[in-house]
């Protein structure tokens, strides 16, 4: 009898002690949040109370406008402002929106270069992707006059000066761009013997030419062609 009621005395304070754990900690509902990480990477929205967000105008809701000076003028350093030229380089953008004044002159002048240097040499491969028909066909003529009386030509750059945009416009399809070229160069002809018979081989001249160079809009071939030359004295 003394250990029925030992073990009576026990088990009730063992109940009494497990209601009031239950009174104090509660119980597991499912619903409780996970244990939280120290290490674990912070999410900075979590926790923020809705009412203090402020909603910020998205781009499509107010453009974005940069403080400060106003854009510079496109042709600057090619083309005045409200001039033919400008106009001109206008509409060419319109068709071409990745044309660009300096990349151009660059290009242009390279161009030069390369093709004086393959006419003299009468590099005609060089020069089919280059020329228009028109031109090409023109140059090839005089490379054969060379040819069949034995001349060989000979030209060394010197410098490349001026490399003006004289003129942009469209026609149709096709954007036009005229550049007044002015260099120094040294030039001279020699026969089969080797005798000069035109130009010298120990002077610089001054030479000026203006080309025009041809592009369609919007082609996939990024080349411009030279479509027109003449030599201004």
């Amino acid at each position: 009898m003394q250990f029925d009621i030992y073990t009576l005395i026990f088990a009730g304070l063992a109940i009494f002690v497990v209601v009031k754990l239950r009174s104090v900690l509660g119980t597991r509902t499912g619903e409780e949040k996970p244990p939280v990480d120290p290490f674990a990477p912070r999410d900075a929205s979590v926790g923020a109370a809705k009412d203090n967000v402020i909603p910020l105008p998205r781009g499509a809701d107010r453009p974005y406008e940069a403080p400060g000076e106003p854009p510079a003028y496109r042709w600057a350093g090619f083309a005045a402002e409200g001039t033919p030229l400008a106009a001109g380089l206008d509409d060419i953008a319109r068709n071409e929106p990745d044309f660009d004044a300096p990349t151009f002159q660059s290009g242009a002048k390279a161009a030069y270069e390369w093709i004086v240097s393959a006419f003299a040499k009468g590099d005609r491969k060089a020069l089919r992707d280059l020329l228009s028909k028109e031109v090409f066909d023109s140059f090839s003529g005089v490379i054969a006059g060379r040819e069949q009386r034995g001349e060989t030509a000979e030209t060394t750059f010197v410098s490349i000066d001026k490399a003006d945009i004289t003129h942009a416009e469209v026609k149709g399809l096709s954007m036009l761009i005229t550049v007044r070229f002015v260099s120094k160069i040294i030039t001279a002809t020699r026969d089969r013997a080797g005798t000069v018979v035109d130009g010298n081989p120990e002077q610089v001249t001054d030479v000026t030419d203006v080309w025009t160079f041809a592009r369609e809009a919007r082609s996939r071939d990024p080349n411009w062609k030279l479509v027109a030359t003449q030599a201004e004295q």
